[in-house]
């Protein structure tokens, strides 16, 4: 067992330091880029990640940047990156460094630990890697390499086991290494190791490789499957502007908490199991009187909306780490002018739909109590430029200006 471990540590330090790629959060050991990246790869594939770390440290190359910058900045620079409680916390945990350690992430294990969004790996990996400390740093590569190398067989996805590897990690850091080697799994794990198709010949490892000696290097991790994201259909809507918002979509912004907190999307609704029956059997949704109807009452149950469906746009999905959100879009413009207008003149506290489609020249609308609580407003597409949009709704309005839904 020790020559394995020694043989592991030596090699695997020697390859990572002549075939290590060359990424932006190499370049230097400040823990605050290294934090940041460490973050952002959370989840995430190191290919997507490069343009927007680039991206979010020109915009905030500073701890101090980053803590006094408007929350609504942040989440537009992590704007496709998802999981958006991500960039909430790490600017929380900026904010923290502000307050608590004068802007300097600190070297102290026990107070990286304590910053917001910072778990057990983050913290081993900002310490080892820009402080060179010898903390293990174990995520899903990590878990997956070192079960295969020792021939580990037990269930990764239960936290007695990560914590068993994270001691076996810890001891097998080459002293004054941590850095280069906890990066040195991680590559090994990204690149060569890989879930799937493991590449046993060019890896540096191999000969001692339990795993691989066994013949079991597929069947390993062992890993308890996660339940299946929820599915849940949801309708949306598209209304066109007309007058002086000619052009213009409305849009609105959700709750303070929750999923995409703060983040601007589509008015849409969560369909009942026999509204969502109707509206997958609807052969052709277009022309489905009956769905149109459901989808008008919806609509204003839900959000107050007084609108008159056109025509079917597209369908679309997004998957969340716990919700597949099935999404059928409509296109839809404002009710019957005459109805809006006599609602006008009504007392604010008896509306039963928001003020803006009593005004509809208004670029913006706050909502008072009567509403869901969020907030709508009249948008172009240049004013995508400033506001945040989850994913699954950047790719309907990007396709719906572009032309090409299939309106």
């Amino acid at each position: 067992m020790e020559e394995a471990k020694s043989y592991f540590s030596r090699e695997l330090l020697a390859w990572y330091r002549k075939h290590k790629r060359v990424l932006p959060w190499r370049a230097n050991r400040d823990p605050y880029r290294i934090w940041v990246s460490e973050i952002m790869l959370q989840q995430t594939r190191v290919d997507t990640v490069i343009p927007y770390y680039e991206r979010f440290m020109d915009r905030f190359p500073t701890v101090r940047a980053l803590a006094e910058a408007p929350e609504p900045e942040v989440l537009k620079c992590w704007e496709g990156l998802g999981y958006y409680s991500r960039a909430r916390n790490l600017q929380a945990g900026a904010r923290m460094v502000m307050e608590l350690y004068g802007g300097e992430v600190p070297d102290d294990k026990t107070a990286v630990a304590g910053l917001k969004g910072v778990g057990p790996y983050t913290s081993g990996a900002i310490m080892s890697i820009a402080f060179n400390r010898p903390e293990p740093a174990v995520d899903g590569n990590v878990m997956r390499v070192l079960s295969r190398y020792f021939c580990l067989e037990e269930d990764i996805a239960k936290p007695a086991t990560r914590v068993g590897i994270e001691k076996l990690a810890a001891s097998l850091i080459p002293e004054g290494a941590a850095g280069d080697f906890n990066q040195g799994l991680m590559e090994l794990g990204a690149l060569v190791c890989t879930p799937k198709s493991p590449s046993c010949l060019p890896c540096p490892v191999m000969e001692h490789c339990a795993g691989r000696i066994a013949g079991r290097e597929h069947e390993l991790p062992i890993k308890t499957k996660a339940k299946p994201p929820r599915p849940e259909m949801r309708a949306a809507v598209i209304v066109a502007g007309t007058g002086g918002n000619a052009g213009k979509v409305l849009v609105r912004q959700r709750p303070e908490t929750g999923l995409l907190a703060q983040m601007w999307e589509l008015p849409h609704v969560l369909l009942t199991k026999e509204q969502e029956r109707l509206a997958v059997s609807a052969i052709d949704p277009e022309e489905s009187a009956e769905l149109g109807e459901l989808l008008t009452r919806a609509v204003e149950e839900e959000t107050g909306l007084l609108i008159r469906p056109k025509s079917w746009l597209m369908d679309t999905d997004h998957v969340f780490s716990h919700i597949h959100w099935k999404m059928r879009v409509i296109a839809a413009d404002l009710g019957d002018p005459a109805a809006i207008e006599a609602i006008s003149g009504s007392n604010q506290e008896d509306r039963s739909i928001p003020a803006f489609l009593a005004a509809e020249s208004a670029a913006s609308y706050e909502p008072d109590d009567s509403t869901d609580g969020s907030r709508y407003r009249w948008i172009e597409p240049e004013d995508m430029a400033e506001l945040a949009f989850p994913n699954l709704f950047l790719r309907i309005l990007r396709d719906y200006w572009s032309g090409d839904s299939e309106e």
